[in-house]
């Protein structure tokens, strides 16, 4: 008895358990869970009580029953359908969307309680949102597609997996004790050709989230991941990864544990795999957290999913010091897949139906599928070599950079403006150069009519660097800095000039400007700025005046040349000694001496000069409009004095039109120079009653038809207006009034 307890002593449990007195040969500690151990004086056997696990089904049955409530999925373990379908998340900018559907909604609810017809109603209101919808979801801004990828109801990884796989049997664990929930491997069947298929999981409620962590891996996950792209690697399986994270997990036990070296790793290691490798974005990629499973050969992306260095609330809290000015990160960082694919970052966008993944996840699953297939045709065609080629001039080709450019030495990159360091003028040195520049021009001045051109750009951006600086220090030393700054974002969000902003921003920038000005007289250099501004409008002017009056100089001169070479023309001095010597003949002292032909003569050879005049001018690049003279037609001189004899006689005749005369002379000389408006209202009546009775006379003689006979003949058409009979008629009336 002694020997056998000393023997027993001697040997450890699990050798006890391996005996072959014992009957549990070969079945290891862990299986027997919390077993009850029995030893018995006589045999010293021993008795365990197995716990009662679960059975898991990997794969699912090759034949499952059809009618099981919930499908195939009901035969996997740790993901199943939900029990309860997820809560409907409206995103803000859909907020529209929820009106009409409660409108469509509301309607159909009175239809059935009614049983009335409302058929058309319904309708209408379905196309109004089916409408609606598309505008949305066409012209989504990057920050909406960021909320869409982030919506909670978006289809996972192994959604997508169920939806196109025939079979598929997750692998777990990096074969170092851990097993990362937030990265799920396994190996699954897509029309007969096996893939391994790795990607980041995120739960579809609160309870699933916090055990997948949230889709955030830890370095466990990673080394699960690259345990399982070597296998896939070695055995010949492609390789399809999803990702779907907001980045990897930064915690203290993580970064214990090499977060980083994990990363770094697998980015190493995929770019040495013999087998075609694609990567689809269906949510958000965050980061290295997303690349670590991401150097593919093809990077495919749905049509709402981003993919970023740094998540827009975080690039906004770096930048703009807030995370309100997420939205204008998201613009700026350029995360979308159509910006990603301009760029060549990613390869392809595989599109979503109308209202993100989540609306069909079905019809987003077959997209992806189809995506999987023929960029797997295109990928399977190259050898080896030619597939680590292709990854590696992938990522190689993306970005730019320049060698052999010389950079400026004036460039302050990254640097913050109170890092830099500003070289200031010595005051006296500053004017003693402005003042050695003004007298230059003065003695200039002197001695040429024309100012100097004086080249003043470098003492001019002295100044104005001068200036800057004083109105800097001025706003700082006022407290007005983070109100500026804050001004400034709104008047460039408004992005309109300073006329056509709101006017309780224009009311701010006023406010803010007479605040400033009054603080600024304060200030104890404000006499030194003062100084400084009108050195630069002194040297502004005469620079300006130089260039005008050089540039006014060189184009008279060039002017005159022009006008020379026309007026010297032999033709036209012949023609004109000719039109001289007939004039003479004639013997005319005026020009009603002259005949008609004669007249014509002149008019035709002042025509001619005017064209060659015109032409010339054209050729140095001037805009020149000629104004014609006014028909001066035998007919028309004579209706023009017919209708001014017959307006005086009607206005010498007529009592009514002479009181209304002597009245609106009255009211005028009453206005004076600065009449009020009641005057300038009285006078408008008065002349236009009289305009009024002036026409109907016209309509009432017979000059009217002679009026419009001349019109009709073209004898009243001036070359810069063509009016018509009515008009023409109350202007007639019109001059003679006024006169």
């Amino acid at each position: 008895m002694a020997a056998s307890s000393a023997s027993l002593a001697g040997a450890s449990a699990s050798d006890l358990l391996r005996s072959s007195t014992s009957g549990f040969s070969g079945v290891p500690l862990r299986s027997l869970g919390k077993g009850r151990l029995v030893v018995k004086s006589r045999d010293f056997s021993v008795a365990a009580k197995l716990r009662k696990v679960k059975k898991h089904d990997y794969p699912w049955p090759a034949n499952p029953d059809p009618n099981v409530k919930g499908g195939v999925l009901t035969h996997l373990s740790r993901f199943k359908p939900l029990k309860e379908k997820p809560k409907p998340a409206t995103l803000d900018f859909e907020k529209p969307l929820v009106d009409l559907q409660k409108k469509i909604f509301d309607v159909q609810k009175m239809a059935d309680e009614t049983g009335l017809d409302f058929t058309d109603q319904i309708q209408l209101l379905e196309t109004k949102y089916q409408q609606a919808l598309k505008d949305l979801y066409t012209h989504l801004t990057p920050i909406q597609r960021v909320n869409i990828a982030r919506h909670p109801n978006r289809p996972t990884f192994l959604d997508h997996i169920f939806n196109i796989t025939e079979k598929f049997m997750e692998i777990h664990g990096d074969r170092a004790g851990y097993d990362d929930p937030a990265i799920v491997t396994g190996i699954g069947l897509i029309d007969g050709r096996r893939y391994m298929f790795i990607g980041h999981q995120k739960g579809r409620n609160t309870k699933e989230n916090i055990q997948r962590n949230f889709g955030m891996p830890t370095p466990h996950g990673y080394r699960k991941a690259l345990r399982l792209m070597e296998y896939a690697d070695h055995h010949g399986f492609p390789i399809v990864t999803f990702i779907d994270t907001p980045g990897a997990y930064a915690d203290l036990k993580s970064e214990e544990l090499g977060q980083g070296e994990a990363i770094a790793h697998n980015l190493r290691s995929m770019f040495g795999l013999k087998v075609p490798v694609i990567s689809i974005v269906i949510g958000e990629g965050g980061s290295g957290g997303a690349l670590a499973i991401g150097c593919a050969n093809k990077l495919l992306m749905l049509e709402n999913a981003v993919f970023y260095v740094a998540s827009p609330e975080a690039c906004a809290a770096i930048l703009w010091k807030s995370a309100k000015a997420a939205p204008k990160a998201a613009e700026k960082l350029r995360i979308t897949a159509p910006e990603l694919c301009k760029l060549q970052v990613a390869d392809g966008i595989i599109p979503e139906p109308l209202g993100g993944a989540h609306a069909n996840p079905e019809w987003t699953s077959q997209q992806i599928k189809k995506a999987i297939n023929d960029t797997m045709d295109e990928l399977t065609k190259m050898d080896t070599d030619e597939l680590i080629k292709h990854r590696m001039l992938k990522f190689r080709k993306i970005g730019g950079f320049q060698e052999g450019v010389p950079i400026d030495p004036k460039r302050k990159v990254n640097m913050r403006k109170k890092d830099l360091s500003i070289t200031k003028m010595p005051d006296a040195e500053l004017q003693a150069e402005v003042q050695k520049l003004k007298k230059q021009i003065l003695e200039a001045k002197e001695s040429s009519p024309i100012p100097p051109k004086l080249d003043l750009d470098e003492m001019l951006k002295q100044l104005e660097k001068e200036i800057n600086q004083e109105y800097t220090e001025a706003i700082k030393a006022a407290g007005l800095t983070e109100r500026l700054m804050q001004l400034q974002e709104e008047v460039s969000a408004a992005n309109a000039d300073y006329e056509s902003l709101d006017p309780s921003l224009k009311d701010k920038v006023y406010k803010l400007r007479v605040e400033f000005e009054k603080k600024l007289r304060a200030y104890p250099n404000h006499g030194r700025l003062q100084k400084y501004l009108k050195y630069f409008n002194e040297l502004s002017e005469a620079k300006q005046l130089s260039g005008v009056s050089k540039d006014t100089d060189t184009f008279k001169q060039e002017l005159k040349t022009t006008l020379g070479q026309v007026l010297s023309n032999p033709k036209l001095k012949k023609e004109f000694e000719a039109l001289k010597d007939e004039i003479r003949s004639v013997g005319a002292s005026s020009g009603s001496d002259l005949d008609e032909e004669l007249k014509k003569k002149i008019t035709d050879f002042k025509k001619e000069v005017d064209s060659q005049m015109v032409t010339a001018l054209k050729s140095m690049g001037l805009d020149v409009a000629v104004k014609q003279d006014k028909a001066t037609d035998p007919g028309t001189e004579e209706l023009k004095e017919e209708i001014v004899k017959q307006i005086d006689s009607l206005v010498n005749s007529s009592e009514d039109i002479k009181s209304k005369m002597q009245l609106l002379k009255s009211e005028v000389a009453k206005a004076g120079k600065s009449p009020s408006s009641e005057s300038v209202n009285r006078i408008d009546a008065l002349v236009q009653q009289i305009r009024r009775n002036l026409a109907e006379f016209i309509d009432s003689s017979g000059l009217k038809e002679e009026f419009e006979a001349l019109l009709s003949n073209g004898s009243l058409d001036s070359a810069a207006d063509r009016v018509t009979g009515e008009e023409a008629r109350e202007k007639v009336g019109a001059n003679s009034t006024i006169s």
